[in-house]
C-alpha cells in the first residue's frame, strides 16, 4: 500500500515570493548584460536600483511573511547545511518543504551580495568614491554570478534527488507535500502591488531619461575624455 501522503497541489510559496524571485532574475540578467555599455547605462542603473528595492522588500517579507518566506523557517547553521549535503548521497536524503539548508545559505549569500553590489554601484554612479568602489562593484557582481550558477546547480540536483520540479514550483507555488504543511494565503494583492511599484519605477525612469541624442552625446564625450586621460 502506498503510504506517501504527499500531494502535488499544496501551496508552499506565496505570490510575493514568486514575483520577487522572477523579478530579481530578470533584473540581474539585464544588469549583467548591460554592465559594459555606456549606451545602456540608464537601464543598468535602473535595474540596479530595482534590485535594491526588491532586497528591501524581501528582508521585510522575510520577517513578517508567510511560513516558508520567513528567514526563521529556513536559515540554519553550518551543521545543518553539512548534514543536508551528506544526506544527498545516502539512501534517505533530507526533504524540506521550504528551502533546504544549503539552498538557504545560497539565498542569504545572494541577498548580501545584492546589498554590496547595489550600494557600491550607487556610489560609483554618483562619484561618491574612488576606483576601489568600482572594483568592489564588479567583484561583488562576479561573485553573485558564481553563486547564481551554484544555486541553479543545487536546484537541479535537489529536483532530481527529491523527484520534484523546483523550477515549476517557483512558478506555481505548489509542491508535493502534505496539505497540512501548506500555507493558507497566497497574498496575491501584495504581489500585484510589488509588481506595480517596480513597473511604475521603470516608467518614471523612462520618462525622466534624456533624449537619445543627448545620451549618445554624453557617452561620446565620456569616451573622448577617457581617451584624453590615457594620452
Amino acid at each position: 500500500m502506498n503510504t506517501d501522503t504527499r500531494t502535488p497541489s499544496t501551496l508552499v510559496w506565496d505570490v510575493p515570493v514568486r514575483v520577487f524571485h522572477w523579478l530579481l532574475v530578470l533584473c540581474f540578467a539585464g544588469a549583467w548584460l548591460t554592465a559594459e555599455s555606456e549606451h545602456w547605462r540608464l537601464v543598468h542603473v535602473t535595474l540596479g536600483y530595482t534590485m535594491a528595492g526588491l532586497l528591501a522588500f524581501r528582508v521585510l517579507w522575510g520577517l513578517v511573511g508567510t511560513r516558508y518566506a520567513r528567514f526563521a523557517s529556513f536559515v540554519r547553521g553550518p551543521r545543518a547545511v553539512i548534514g543536508y549535503l551528506k544526506s544527498l548521497v545516502g539512501r534517505h536524503p533530507e526533504h524540506h518543504t521550504g528551502h533546504n539548508p544549503a539552498g538557504a545559505l545560497a539565498i542569504v549569500g545572494l541577498l548580501v551580495l545584492i546589498a554590496v553590489t547595489a550600494a557600491s554601484g550607487f556610489a560609483t554612479y554618483n562619484d561618491l568614491g574612488g576606483e576601489w568602489l568600482e572594483e568592489l562593484h564588479e567583484g561583488a557582481a562576479n561573485a553573485m554570478m558564481m553563486l547564481v550558477v551554484v544555486h541553479v546547480a543545487g536546484v537541479v540536483v535537489s529536483s532530481f534527488v527529491h523527484k520534484e520540479n523546483l523550477v515549476r514550483a517557483m512558478f506555481t507555488g505548489r509542491k508535493p507535500v502534505p496539505a497540512a504543511e501548506g500555507i493558507r494565503r497566497a497574498w496575491a494583492p501584495l504581489a500585484a502591488a510589488l509588481l506595480a511599484a517596480v513597473l511604475g519605477f521603470w516608467w518614471m525612469q523612462y520618462e525622466s531619461a534624456p533624449p537619445a541624442s543627448l545620451a549618445q552625446a554624453a557617452a561620446l564625450s565620456h569616451d573622448k575624455s577617457a581617451d584624453h586621460d590615457d594620452d
